[in-house]
């Protein structure tokens, strides 16, 4: 791919640069909930038919835009910037806390589901973002894990197939 780009950088490279450094220019963050937009606040938090009620946080900008592509998903976000890492030393200060905290003490938030990765730094801050929240009285959920459609148990990691097992259901009948 670089070599393609070089053979006629006036025609492919000159464009990409002039493309990254609009984005470097225009891009920002949300200063509600730290997504990354054209515009502060960003399109999600500006949109009047979103859900403020309803608060998703996410480890990564990504994580909102594959909810978003999911199109099951009408409230708001909110993007931590990260999950606790003592291997890579993320620690809460480094997080972005600080406008979740205001956005729930201003009011009007029924529920926040916690969205964070399947993993032990993902359940290390779940847990402790949990203790910070739950002085607010706001009911906290968390994604479901398990058995993703499709999957192998004989390909599946011990704190998935211990995430499904205590996340067993009745099965239902087709149709009922």
């Amino acid at each position: 791919a670089t070599l393609w780009l070089l053979r006629e950088p006036s025609a492919r490279l000159d464009p990409l640069i002039e493309a990254l450094s609009t984005a470097r220019r225009r891009v920002r963050r949300c200063s509600l909930c730290g997504t990354l937009d054209t515009s502060d606040p960003c399109t999600l938090c500006s949109d009047p038919r979103r859900d403020e009620g309803l608060i998703m946080v996410v480890e990564q900008v990504g994580d909102v835009w594959a909810m978003e592509r999911s199109g099951l998903y009408r409230g708001r976000y909110h993007v931590l910037g990260g999950v606790l890492s003592a291997l890579e030393g993320i620690r809460p200060e480094d997080l972005n806390l600080t406008p979740l905290l205001a956005r729930i003490e201003k009011g009007g938030v029924r529920e926040v589901i916690l969205a964070l990765p399947a993993t032990v730094e993902g359940a290390s801050t779940l847990h402790w973002l949990a203790e910070r929240l739950r002085p607010f009285g706001v009911p906290l959920t968390r994604l479901a894990q398990g058995v993703p459609v499709g999957g192998s148990l004989e390909n599946l990691d011990e704190g998935t197939l211990a995430a499904a097992l205590r996340a067993r259901r009745p099965e239902e009948e087709e149709g009922v």
